[in-house]
């Protein structure tokens, strides 16, 4: 058996999709491939793979501890351009993390993307594509389902919405680059259509965008209501709430609350970005502008069988990322790696760097309890 530690504090930001995704992975190593390998979470411990889903300088220090006695491996959420529309950092202080965060990269054996879009972008910085592998995420169908016709029915009664009103649904934090703006515009020029949004702000005042958002939710659209964080428990329902899942950020990699809502089977309009075609193929509607948004709105409410279409390709969508097929995809990865690595590493159980055996974070049942509450 080999040992791998899953190392994450996701958890220190709520309502984000790595945490959404981190659940969902070491969920399936423990079950689809515990007949090979064992899964540690957060142990401070060496294993065969250290396996650091999020670039806390914690881990960083753990990884030179570790260089030699391990294979690292590091999960890629985001580049320095797409942090630039989501945090507003004083110049010096984002120059040195934007540094850091490509050297914590560089420094891995080997990274995932769940974009191969991202392959080339990190090539950019000097990163070698040849340790860059792209494998897709994946929701599990426990969690996220479609639910009967009646209980959607008694959703709009428990949420407060007409039984007659188009929903529009969005999942995501409070920032510019989540395409905020253009969500409230479509809520003016459509008020008719009932607009939804699950989400808050997540890194607080140095959100971008903070202050002009703030100033639109004290007087919003009657159309609109923010329902804030909800726990990942209760997105289910909302995703069978609604008629359509909209997302209009204008940068994403691959977004769990997509997968969610293709386990939903809810029809799915993204803006029309480059790195969703290699992914999303023809499992959802796409957009460039507000104007695009409110055509293919207005289409759905009035046309059943575009809208019948629509729902069906995202019924595909969820069928093409099976928790099978993913499966796979990490127990051939990890095997590679494995086999990659010099002779000199010899096989262990997870051995302890300090007599605490944990890096001060979950284990893996806190883990599970609190992603039930993103």
């Amino acid at each position: 058996m080999y040992t791998i530690n899953m190392l994450s504090h996701a958890d220190s930001v709520k309502g984000q999709g790595v945490l959404s995704a981190y659940i969902e992975q070491v969920e399936l190593v423990k079950t689809e491939l515990a007949d090979e390998f064992i899964c540690h979470e957060n142990r401070h411990a060496i294993c065969d793979i250290m396996h650091y889903h999020t670039i806390n300088p914690e881990f960083y220090l753990l990884q030179g501890l570790a260089r030699g006695r391990c294979v690292s491996v590091g999960y890629v959420h985001f580049l320095p351009e797409t942090l630039e529309n989501s945090l507003k950092l004083p110049d010096n202080i984002r120059d040195v993390f934007y540094k850091y965060v490509i050297h914590f990269y560089k420094s891995m054996d080997y990274l995932v993307t769940v974009n191969p879009y991202f392959i080339g972008e990190l090539a950019k910085y000097g990163v070698d594509p040849g340790k860059v592998t792209y494998i897709p995420n994946f929701v599990s169908e426990e969690k996220f389902y479609p639910l009967p016709q009646e209980e959607k029915a008694a959703l709009r009664a428990k949420y407060g919405v007409r039984e007659d009103a188009f929903i529009v649904f969005c999942a995501g934090q409070l920032q510019k680059r989540k395409g905020f703006f253009d969500y409230i515009e479509l809520a003016r020029r459509m008020p008719e259509v009932t607009f939804l949004w699950a989400g808050s702000f997540a890194f607080g005042l140095i959100s971008d965008g903070h202050d002009e958002i703030k100033r639109i939710l004290e007087n919003p659209p009657e159309n609109f209501k923010l329902l804030g964080l909800i726990d990942r428990e209760r997105m289910n329902e909302l995703y069978n709430l609604t008629d359509l899942m909209l997302l209009p950020s204008f940068e994403e990699l691959f977004p769990m609350t997509i997968l969610e809502s293709m386990n939903c089977h809810t029809p799915i309009l993204l803006r029309d970005l480059d790195i969703y075609h290699d992914i999303l193929f023809d499992f959802y509607l796409r957009a460039e502008d507000v104007a695009g948004f409110e055509q293919e709105i207005r289409r759905l409410c009035t046309e059943p069988d575009y809208y019948a279409a629509a729902r069906e390709r995202s019924a595909q969508g969820h069928a093409f990322y099976s928790r099978e097929n993913v499966a796979k995809m990490w127990r051939s990865f990890y095997h590679d790696i494995l086999s990659k690595r010099p002779q000199k590493i010899k096989r262990r159980l997870a051995k302890p760097l300090f007599p605490t055996g944990r890096v001060g974070a979950l284990s893996s049942g806190d883990a599970a309890q609190r992603g039930r509450k993103q």
